[in-house]
């Protein structure tokens, strides 16, 4: 289901099961957010998510395990579990991860791309959220996720309709930050920027950032964090880069 390829810092998870338009089935989940978690302990510090099949991101969870969920509660609570389980490790990872979505991106796909911390959109990109037209839910952490981007109302219309939207759309709301003719080619410059940060900002800024979006105006353990920072190495390589005019080089 999923290609890694790692360049250094820069890894690149490849979605690769054409035969069903990159349908994610729910042992995937785990194993998604397993090689994520092995780039970054081999030293990635930018992770890409994307497709090596054209035309499409995901077409979502995989409809013949959704059939046979009707009756099987444990089932069912596995199916969510596992999706949950992953996208969370996914978002807590310490390092940066983008999403190049060339193509359609739907249900399940939109809940991927959306635990990454930057989105870009090529300009043949799609997103539709469908379960309402199924007669199922959303987990609620992935809700929480697109309200956050996009606000209820935005929201509400994405889940209660199943609209399917185009590139220009999805970034006019905030679901994705950026469209570029080609996905796969934008995502290289941002990539290498996150992985030329300082891996100690980049993590603390992250854990900042979900805090943020959770509600979180303030708290002693970012403020501890802020004000550790200037005793590190990194600030202090940092400033010296700044002073000599050259790019940072940051250690493990």
């Amino acid at each position: 289901m999923f290609d890694l390829a790692q360049d250094g810092r820069i890894a690149r998870i490849s979605l690769n099961r054409a035969s069903a338009r990159n349908a994610i089935r729910i042992a995937d989940w785990a194993d998604l957010a397993d090689l994520a978690e092995r780039a970054v302990a081999e030293g990635a510090r930018t992770v890409i998510m994307r497709s090596a099949v054209t035309g499409i991101f995901s077409a979502g969870a995989d409809l013949v395990e959704l059939e046979a969920l009707p009756g099987d509660a444990v089932g069912q609570r596995r199916m969510r579990a596992a999706m949950c389980g992953a996208l969370d490790r996914l978002a807590r990872l310490p390092v940066a991860t983008i999403a190049a979505i060339d193509g359609g991106c739907f249900g399940a796909g939109v809940a991927l791309v959306m635990a990454c911390d930057l989105r870009i959109g090529g300009h043949m990109a799609q997103f539709a959220i469908p379960p309402a037209r199924l007669g199922i839910g959303y987990p609620q952490e992935d809700i929480a996720r697109l309200v956050a981007l996009v606000g209820p109302g935005q929201a509400a219309r994405l889940m209660l309709t199943g609209e399917r939207i185009g590139a220009d759309e999805a970034h006019r709301i905030g679901l994705i930050e950026s469209v570029a003719h080609s996905a796969h080619g934008a995502v290289n410059n941002l990539a290498t920027l996150c992985a030329e940060s300082s891996p100690t900002s980049v993590a603390m800024l992250k854990r900042a950032i979900a805090a943020a979006a959770a509600g979180e105006r303030s708290g002693s353990v970012y403020d501890e964090a802020f004000e550790r920072a200037f005793d590190g190495a990194d600030f202090a390589e940092g400033i010296l880069a700044m002073r000599e005019r050259r790019a940072p080089e940051f250690g493990a």
